[in-house]
């Protein structure tokens, strides 16, 4: 037993290592010329850049990777279903429609007015999937997704359609594509709201792994299912509302990711949560450089490299489970 800890440690350790280095090198890529060495020298260029963008764009990655994937792996445990996320239960496309409110009732001008507003349309959106979940009585792990996509999607054409017939949709282009080419200092502050409930998931991390085991599991162990999963729902709706509102929509990260976390360490929530992060948090991280890098000094948008790499793992994922299905 001690030997398996030491093992798991290790690979921690060598994970963080290999997203410490992608940081160091995610930093010095860029159209201006930075040198690493300017900050330690006090290169006045240098540390101005660092401050306005390198930084600022590396840490709204990380937290937009770290963030995405947990709020995958917490609807994940949730619904008891491997293939449901942000992007597949319609959350995004419900924060997205919250902008478009936010823009054309209110102007939008404060982004944590339009972080409200998106709050409050994806925690609506996620509530009438989980409401929906409750009346199906057939849940194959494939079914369910598809009515959280089917969902989206009437909301994402209800989005689109209300936003070109109000001529905002210019406005709305900017959510419709996660980019990070926009962050600078200023721009991504609001990242950090959801930063505390990455800490209360952990914190409840035990109870909202029995909420996913049903509801009468729950109240046999004296959980209170309907708060947990309320909680649950919260903490995806916060997440998910201020990656839209600072970066875009970026989907498959909070699939792809806490799949194969589960296959390395299990299910338990509480364990897996902290690698979850880190893996969410490398993978866009790498997604970002390759789409920096491949036609430099030009830019690929975050979100369509991610659908690329996303799409092919998540086939990956796919055809893995139908063996393993196929073969119990």
């Amino acid at each position: 037993m001690n030997l398996k800890i030491s093992n798991l440690l290790h690979r921690k350790l060598f994970w963080l290592i290999i997203l410490i280095a992608a940081s160091v090198y995610s930093l010095t890529l860029g159209v201006k010329d930075f040198s690493l060495l300017g900050l330690f020298t006090r290169n006045g260029e240098d540390i101005k850049l660092a401050i306005i963008s390198r930084f600022p764009r590396l840490i709204s990655i990380l937290v937009t990777g770290a963030s995405l994937s947990i709020s995958g792996l917490i609807m994940q445990t949730i619904t008891d279903n491997k293939f449901v996320s942000p992007s597949t239960a319609g959350t995004m496309e419900w924060s997205r429609f919250g902008v478009m409110i936010a823009i054309m009732f209110f102007g939008g001008e404060a982004k944590l007015f339009k972080m409200l507003i998106a709050f409050i349309c994806s925690l609506f959106g996620t509530l009438i999937f989980m409401q929906i979940l409750q009346t199906m009585k057939f849940k194959n792990a494939m079914i369910v997704p598809l009515v959280g996509m089917m969902l989206g999607n009437v909301i994402s054409a209800i989005t689109s359609f209300i936003a070109y017939r109000f001529d905002i949709i210019q406005n709305m282009s900017s959510w419709l594509q996660g980019n990070f080419s926009l962050v600078i200092k200023g721009r991504y502050e609001l990242l950090y709201l959801g930063i505390p409930f990455l800490f209360i998931a952990y914190i409840y991390a035990n109870k909202l792994t029995i909420a996913g085991m049903g509801e009468s599991f729950s109240k046999s162990l004296g959980v209170n299912y309907k708060a947990i999963v309320l909680l649950g729902m919260v903490i995806v709706a916060v997440i998910t509302s201020t990656v839209v509102v600072t970066v875009g929509s970026i989907s498959f990260v909070g699939i792809i990711i806490p799949n194969i976390v589960s296959m390395m360490m299990g299910d338990n929530l509480r364990n897996s949560l902290p690698v979850t992060a880190l893996f969410g948090a490398l993978f866009l991280l790498i997604c970002d450089m390759i789409g920096r890098v491949i036609i430099f000094p030009y830019e690929i948008s975050i979100s369509l490299i991610v659908s690329i790499v996303g799409s092919i793992m998540f086939l990956a994922l796919l055809f893995r489970r139908k063996k393993k299905w196929s073969t119990s």
